[in-house]
C-alpha cells in the first residue's frame, strides 16, 4: 500500500467525510519522526510520549486552521515544538528536576536512553540552554536542519538562528568542559 502525497492528505483533511480517517493516516506517517524531534526537546521517553499526544491532539483540533502556507509536516513540527517547549517551561516552574540526582545521571538509568556517558553529559548541557537557544541547536545540531528550514518553521531570520547556535556551542562547550570526569 503506497502513502498518499501530501497534497492528497491535505484535501482529504478537509473533506469532513474523510478527515478522520485521514488524520489516522498522518498519526501513522508522522508519530516516530514526531517523536524523536520532541525527545531531543524533553529528553525523557514517557514525557515525549505525553508531549507527542498533546501535538497530535492540538493538531486535529486545530486543523481547520491549517491554512496550508506552509507543509503538513512543518506545520506539525511547529505545533510540537511549541508544545515541547511548553512541557520544558511547566517543568521548570514545577521545579521537577530534583537536585540531587543530575540529568546525565537520569539519562543514563532510562532504559530508552541508548547513549553512553558523554552524551549524557552533552544532553544535560543542553537542558541548561534558554529555549530558544536550546530548540535552534537541537533542530541543527541533532536533525541536522539547514538555517532556512528551521527559519520557516521558528519564524526567526537565518542570522539570529546562526548567532543562537554560535551562542549556545560557546555555553555546551564550556558546560562540558567544566564537568567532564
Amino acid at each position: 500500500m503506497s502513502l498518499p502525497d501530501e497534497k492528497q492528505i491535505i484535501a482529504q483533511l478537509a473533506d469532513p467525510k474523510q478527515a478522520r480517517q485521514a488524520f489516522e493516516q498522518v498519526v501513522r506517517q508522522y508519530s516516530e519522526p514526531l517523536y524523536w524531534k520532541i525527545r531531543r526537546i524533553v529528553l525523557d521517553h514517557d514525557n515525549a510520549n505525553d508531549v507527542l499526544q498533546n501535538t497530535f491532539l492540538k493538531a486535529w483540533r486545530s486543523l481547520a486552521e491549517f491554512r496550508q502556507e506552509a507543509k503538513l509536516s512543518t506545520w506539525l513540527y511547529r505545533i510540537a515544538i511549541n508544545e515541547s517547549l511548553d512541557f520544558v517551561r511547566r517543568e521548570k516552574r514545577m521545579k521537577a528536576m530534583d537536585a540531587d540526582i543530575s540529568l546525565s545521571t537520569r539519562l543514563l538509568a532510562d532504559e530508552y536512553f541508548d547513549g553512553d556517558q558523554t552524551q549524557a553529559l552533552l544532553q544535560e548541557a543542553v537542558a541548561t540552554l534558554p529555549d530558544v537557544q536550546r530548540t535552534v541547536f537541537t533542530m541543527k545540531y541533532f536533525e541536522e536542519m539547514k538555517y532556512s528550514e528551521i527559519s520557516q518553521i521558528l519564524g526567526v531570520t537565518e542570522g539570529a538562528l546562526k548567532a543562537s547556535y554560535h551562542i549556545a556551542v560557546k555555553k555546551i562547550t564550556a558546560y562540558v568542559q567544566a564537568h567532564e570526569p
